[in-house]
Formats: structure tokens, C-alpha cells, sequence
């Protein structure tokens, strides 16, 4: 399919690999703390199927409301580690990604996908085991009609995405961070995890103490 009205921009930094398992090991609740409760997507993306998480770099597509071209010329320029982040206005009427384009992004070597608008086919992406999380699900298909962009800045849940950054999603929602602030937030979440550990021992002791 001619592609002439999907603009792309394939050139951007991404992090190493090992940034991102280190960010694996953290909770997106705790992420947004130690990003001073900033860079969250509103809770109105989630995940369409229970137990769903991901961590990859930010491969951004805007695409017109109800209409998947640019995602499927999105295809082409997957890397792996890639998440890709869908701007599809929130738009409910039909579904910009099915089971066949998840498919697609996990042969490809995606992470998974973030939608700011609706999909379909939930219960074979969940067998398939291919994290997406939308605003919700509809069975109508999309218009492949285009315009949209590739590799350019896009907003979802009212946070801006720029290609590269790294994107955390788990069954509590979807935070975003900048590159250069990934040490950063690494250093403050392992910090609030010591914290909680000791909490957690805190409350431990008082059940014991109770239970004597």
C-alpha cells in the first residue's frame, strides 16, 4: 500500500538494553514516585488483559482517528525493545490494532503496544501473551487511509512521548522517562523500595507482636 502521506523520521537515539532490565524490576507505581508523581498517563489507558506489563523504548505513531495506515507503516522500523506508543485521538469507534498486528509487532521484536484509542481482538492477544494496553475495546475494524506520522513527537494521556524514551506500563497504568533522567529515577525508585521494604518489616513485626 503506497505509504506518500505517512511521514517518518527513523533516526533517534535508544537506550541500552540493560537500562531497560533494570527498570523491568520496578513497579510503575513506584516509577511515579521516584518521578515525583509526573510523566503518568491518565488512568483512562490500562491494560486489556490482566497480568499485562512492558518496558521498551518509545517508537511514537500519530495516526487519524479511526484509521491504522501508519501503524502498519510502522512495521517497518521496529526495532527491538521497541514499544510502540499509538496516538489515535482516544477515538471509540473503531479498533486501530487487532490480533494480527500484535503479531506482528512481537515477530518484529516490539514489547508491545500503548494506544490512546481502541483495539480489538483482547482475548487472543492475551493468549498470544502481547502486552497492549488502550482506552478500551470495540470489534469495529480501522480505516487504512492514512495521514500519520512515524518517529515524531506524540501525546497520549495527556504526557508527551518523544522517540526513545523509555515507556513502564503494568496493570497499574503507564509512565514515561526521558532518557536523560533514567539514572535519576533509577536511584530514587531503589531508594523507595528500601523504604517500603522497611515499612513492609514494620508491619510484619506488629502482626507478630499481635498474634503472640
Amino acid at each position: 500500500m503506497p505509504q506518500d502521506n505517512v511521514r517518518v523520521t527513523s533516526s533517534w537515539d535508544r537506550v541500552d538494553g540493560q537500562v531497560l532490565d533494570q527498570f523491568r524490576t520496578h513497579s510503575v507505581a513506584n516509577l511515579g514516585d521516584a518521578l515525583d508523581r509526573l510523566n503518568i498517563v491518565d488512568g483512562g489507558i490500562a491494560p486489556i488483559w490482566n497480568g499485562a506489563r512492558a518496558v521498551g523504548t518509545a517508537l511514537p505513531v500519530l495516526t487519524v482517528a479511526g484509521d491504522n495506515k501508519a501503524v502498519i507503516a510502522a512495521l517497518e522500523h521496529i526495532r527491538p525493545g521497541d514499544i510502540l506508543v499509538i496516538n489515535a485521538f482516544g477515538y471509540e469507534g473503531r479498533a486501530v490494532i487487532g490480533d494480527n498486528l500484535a503479531q506482528r509487532f512481537d515477530a518484529f521484536g516490539a514489547v508491545g503496544a500503548i494506544v490512546d484509542g481502541y483495539v480489538r481482538d483482547a482475548a487472543i492477544i492475551e493468549k498470544l501473551g502481547v502486552p497492549v494496553f488502550a482506552r478500551g475495546l470495540t470489534p469495529a475494524g480501522p480505516f487504512k487511509n492514512g495521514p500519520g506520522t512515524i518517529g515524531e513527537p506524540v501525546a497520549i494521556g495527556g504526557v508527551v512521548v518523544n522517540p526513545g524514551d523509555i515507556v513502564a506500563a503494568d496493570g497499574d497504568g503507564v509512565i514515561v522517562i526521558p532518557p536523560h533522567r533514567a539514572d535519576e529515577a533509577l536511584k530514587a525508585v531503589e531508594e523507595i523500595v528500601a523504604r517500603e521494604a522497611a515499612l513492609d518489616a514494620e508491619v510484619e513485626a506488629l502482626r507478630t507482636k499481635a498474634a503472640r
